[in-house]
């Protein structure tokens, strides 16, 4: 999956589940940066891995930092981590960034980063990762490549008009989905090029590795 902004791409690492390590190795030698939370520094430092800033309240990270990490202390509790995290990256002037540890652990928390990236969307490309999916919020209009057979959701938040979608198993014209009522999970992929559009709402669209 592409980001939608040209310049390169930055890591962010929160602290929810530890993603997997094998495919941290693959990805993170690709990020321009790497920012983490607080506590998603501690797995970070056990995996070996260069951490370029530390976003946080900082008290128990101070004194145990590598050399060439920077801290960004930012104690404002009316802000989550991600959100502040989300606009300091913005503000350093990266614009496409890859979310890792947004999911699992407390469930709360994955609905505010959820909340979050969508405050963020007209500014930012964020894509999140797990081991199992990629996901993002999307755009009106957007289009993208994936095998066939694939699983692929489409996530109403909180509701979605005139959508319409080409290449799926499952096909939707001009459809109406909205959360308690009808949503689009587990369709599938049945051509490399899926397109999709909409005319209101926000969607949010899970994609099977």
């Amino acid at each position: 999956m592409n980001h939608r902004f040209n310049g390169p791409e930055v890591g962010l690492f929160l602290n929810g589940e530890i993603p997997p390590f094998l495919e941290l190795k693959k990805e993170f030698y690709f990020y321009k940066k790497i920012f983490a939370v607080d506590g998603a520094y501690y797995y970070l430092k056990t995996f070996g891995i260069s951490v370029d800033y530390v976003i946080g309240d900082l008290d128990s990270i101070e004194n145990n930092i590598y050399l060439k990490t920077h801290l960004l202390k930012t104690p404002d509790q009316r802000f989550t981590d991600f959100d502040k995290a989300l606009n300091i990256i913005y503000k350093k002037g990266f614009f496409n960034i890859n979310v890792w540890g947004g999911s699992g652990m407390e469930q709360d928390h994955f609905l505010g980063n959820l909340s979050a990236a969508l405050k963020y969307k007209n500014k930012l490309s964020i894509i999140f990762h797990d081991k199992y999916h990629f996901y993002f919020f999307s755009e009106k209009k957007t289009s993208f490549y994936q095998k066939k057979n694939k699983k692929i959701s489409l996530f109403p938040f909180p509701k979605v008009e005139e959508l319409s979608t080409y290449g799926l198993k499952y096909s939707i014209k001009k459809g109406f989905l909205k959360i308690g009522k009808n949503i689009g999970i587990r369709n599938e992929a049945l051509s490399n090029e899926i397109k999709i559009d909409y005319k209101e709402g926000e969607l949010l669209i899970f994609i099977e590795k």
